[in-house]
């Protein structure tokens, strides 16, 4: 058995050691060769979604480089003092892969979506294999806490599951919203908060004056003119952010124009990617048309960077920001000095963005309850995160000696698989509420997602 692990492990860890830029073209490629895409157009199909997401990644990067400064200078200026420090995710991920149960996840999770789709239980082909990592970490929490490797991968199997669904079910929303047909969005740290979403902009539908504010970025457009474009947006959003970190005024107006560049480009660069996927997309639905005339229906499932490139979610992360410093300061209970997470809010807010068809308003007001959430549950689980670093060899001694992570660390659904692993009563009864919960807002946001002619199918 340990022979195995560490086979499994060295062959994971060197096919992850290929950055994503490089690993995602080479799956699109050996996928389209698969699906009957003859050779050429199959390899320029591959090279041109390799380019989208050199372009995607670079400008998330850029923004993350830009906003991260900023955000640390704001935690600075509250003179914040927390025990638990916030890696962020890509230690995280670092992190997971050096867990004994990451290579045999990486398998499971791959067979689970053949035989789901193979089975009809799901449209979503998951070809975001880097970002396994989210599955085998909550494999990885359960596994800590529980001593016991197979209820480990369980944990891993049902957050692959639940995801998958989650993206199946707000395909239709990507699709509208972020101009991604035929793409689902299986990415667990954002796929979460998409019922969430959905339940919170119902409520917000039932109060009156807060359901006619509207804040979408075409209808601030039509509103200010010129001043209502997403560079213009991004420019001002980075004066604010300047502004709270007490930059003086060269780091502002980089920083504004910087953020100005994002909203420009990023949207730019996720055309050239679809440019790439959509021979792919065609290519899996005719091969799966010509042996299951009934299904047409297949998404390819994608790292939600993909998504960012909206105006509106990108202003969203923004505005969480320095919402996020503040809670930090004034939640009881909380623990975590939030730092290395605060530039991937967007990648946190991205699907209730989507869910609230955009409105940046109700976006905010959604996000705000759960990041508390998001504090709270990883301020509690940073004692489980330090011993999964520690056991891989982590050195967690510049950090403090305690650890977490602000938005993976602090995911509910994740939250709730640990503790239902420890038999947790309560957690028990919160997964029957859930469950309701779930059916609820499926019934009665419907029409919602998938519109009136399909709803009434």
């Amino acid at each position: 058995m340990g022979d195995l692990t560490a086979t499994l492990t060295s062959v994971v860890q060197y096919v992850l050691s290929f950055d994503a830029t490089v690993m995602l073209p080479c799956v699109i490629f050996i996928l389209a060769l698969c699906f009957g895409i003859k050779p050429a157009k199959a390899f320029r199909s591959a090279l041109m979604a390799g380019i989208g997401f050199v372009g995607v990644f670079t400008i998330f990067s850029l923004m993350g480089n830009a906003v991260g400064p900023a955000a640390q200078a704001m935690v600075e200026r509250t003179g914040l003092n927390m025990p638990a420090v916030d890696l962020g995710w890509t230690p995280l991920s670092a992190i997971t892969w050096g867990s004994p149960i990451a290579p045999f996840a990486i398998i499971m999770t791959l067979v689970i979506n053949i035989v789901m789709l193979a089975f009809k239980w799901t449209k979503t082909l998951d070809i975001d294999i880097w970002n396994y990592w989210h599955f085998a970490f909550a494999g990885c929490l359960v596994y800590v806490a529980t001593d016991n490797f197979l209820l480990g991968l369980l944990g891993a199997a049902v957050a692959d599951v639940v995801i998958i669904k989650i993206a199946d079910w707000s395909a239709p929303m990507v699709a509208k919203h972020c101009g991604l047909p035929g793409i689902s969005l299986p990415t667990l740290s954002s796929a979460t908060f998409f019922p969430i979403g959905l339940l919170g902009n119902w409520i917000l539908d039932k109060i009156p004056g807060i359901n006619k504010l509207n804040a979408d970025p075409e209808t601030i457009q039509k509103k200010l003119g010129i001043f209502g474009e997403p560079l213009m947006i991004g420019f001002f959003l980075g004066l604010l952010l300047g502004l709270l970190a007490g930059y003086d005024i060269k780091d502002l107006l980089h920083l504004a124009i910087q953020l100005s560049a994002v909203m420009y480009i990023l949207p730019r660069m996720t055309r050239i990617l679809m440019d790439g996927l959509i021979p792919l997309s065609d290519g899996a639905k005719e091969f799966m048309h010509k042996r299951f005339p009934d299904r047409d229906d297949i998404n390819i499932g994608l790292d939600i960077a993909v998504a960012i490139g909206n105006p509106a979610i990108i202003s969203t992360g923004l505005l969480l920001t320095p919402i996020a410093v503040l809670l930090a300061f004034i939640v009881p209970g909380n623990q975590t000095l939030p730092v290395a997470d605060l530039a991937n809010m967007a990648v946190f807010c991205s699907m209730i963005v989507v869910a609230c068809d955009l409105n940046i308003v109700r976006a905010v007001i959604i996000g705000i309850p759960c990041l508390i959430a998001d504090l709270l549950i990883c301020s509690n689980v940073a004692p489980l995160i330090t011993q999964l670093a520690n056991n891989v060899g982590y050195d967690v001694s510049s950090s403090g000696g305690l650890v977490t992570a602000f938005l993976d660390g602090g995911n509910p659904f994740r939250f709730l698989l640990y503790q239902l692993s420890t038999g947790n009563v309560i957690a028990f009864v919160a997964l029957a509420v859930v469950a309701v919960l779930l059916v609820f807002i499926y019934k009665v946001t419907k029409e919602h997602v998938y519109g009136a002619d399909q709803a009434a199918e």
